[in-house]
């Protein structure tokens, strides 16, 4: 088998497994969820978009739109569950808010039930993963060497778009959603592509990046395991990254995270608000700081904190740093 085809049956292996228990359950989306079906899901979604960069991309394309629609639809869950479990806690939220996020809760669970039986992943019918392993054995796999150096582009190229959407703000943001919200999602794949990989990509250090790296090695960035590549397994051709430019890249997308989370809150007070007290936005929008006990500038300081550390992190190169280069094994050397 392929290294590229086995990575993909890693993890629909896993899928396969919480299927096959979910399917007992009385409710299957709600087992897979808190049994954290979304990893596996978003794991094969990289893949998918990997390998739809590289080559095939029509077939990848096609598979990534079935497990992005369910890997989605369990961040859906979470984004209400979250702040359902959040707002309990927060004594200013008024109830009918806190109610709205746990029916809303309960809805994307049923939602995912309704796309678990009709898109054939569970029932009499489930078919879905037979369907997926078929196509991918018609895929055209490269061989460990080509297929390195096109991964390596790829990765290349989504960096590339990372500094490029950076630029286009001209390194200032006024949207939590479609700026912060939207670089956490670029620079997490960077991340996301090394674990789906399955030991192709590894870290190394160059004995040079610490110093120019300092202020992101923090504990809980060196520590995480996370930052822990999988074992090189069988693969013969490796993507090296420098290792204190990861945990760098790894402090961003925890930092961009935690502002993240903290600005949406608002979002959600708000949508709240508009679907239970029949306000505009713009006046749910302006409730929600008083409901939160939060000043109006918070958000702002949450933009600009934002523009700061995005702007260092790209005006010090980390990214552009980040790749070291090609390694492979003496056995592979007459590949």
């Amino acid at each position: 088998m392929k290294n590229g085809i086995a990575r993909f049956e890693f993890y629909l292996q896993k899928i396969e497994s919480l299927m096959q228990q979910a399917a007992k359950e009385h409710n299957p989306a709600l087992w897979l969820y808190t049994n954290d079906a979304r990893t596996p899901f978003f794991m094969l979604e990289a893949l998918s978009r990997l390998y739809a960069g590289i080559h095939n991309k029509k077939k990848f394309s096609g598979l990534k739109e079935h497990f992005k629609l369910l890997e989605d639809s369990f961040g859906t869950i979470d984004y209400y569950d979250s702040y359902a479990k959040i707002f309990l806690a927060h004594p200013a939220v008024p109830v009918h808010i806190r109610e709205y996020m746990q029916a809303q809760t309960r809805e994307k669970i049923q939602h995912v039930n309704d796309l678990l039986l009709n898109n054939e992943w569970i029932g009499e019918n489930n078919n879905r993963l037979k369907k997926i392993r078929k196509k991918l054995k018609e895929a055209d796999w490269q061989q460990p060497k080509e297929e390195v150096k096109a991964i390596k582009q790829f990765y290349e190229d989504e960096i590339n778009e990372v500094k490029n959407f950076v630029k286009e703000t001209n390194g200032i943001f006024t949207e939590m959603e479609l700026q912060v919200h939207e670089l956490r999602r670029d620079i997490r794949w960077l991340s996301i592509y090394p674990q789906a990989l399955q030991g192709m990509v590894q870290l190394t250090d160059c004995g040079e990046s610490q110093k120019h790296t300092q202020k992101y090695l923090v504990p809980e960035i060196v520590q995480s395991k996370y930052n822990v590549m999988p074992d090189a397994g069988n693969n013969t051709w490796f993507l090296m990254l420098e290792k204190n430019y990861y945990y760098a890249l790894s402090w961003m997308i925890a930092e961009t995270g935690k502002l993240k989370d903290e600005g949406l809150q608002f979002f959600a007070v708000t949508e709240a608000l508009q679907q239970t007290e029949g306000l505009s936005h713009e006046e749910a929008h302006e409730k929600s700081f008083a409901i939160l006990g939060l000043e109006k500038s918070k958000l702002n300081d949450l933009l600009a904190y934002a523009s700061q550390i995005t702007n260092s992190f790209i005006k010090e190169h980390n990214l552009d740093k980040l790749i070291y280069g090609l390694a492979h094994t003496q056995k592979s050397r007459r590949e």
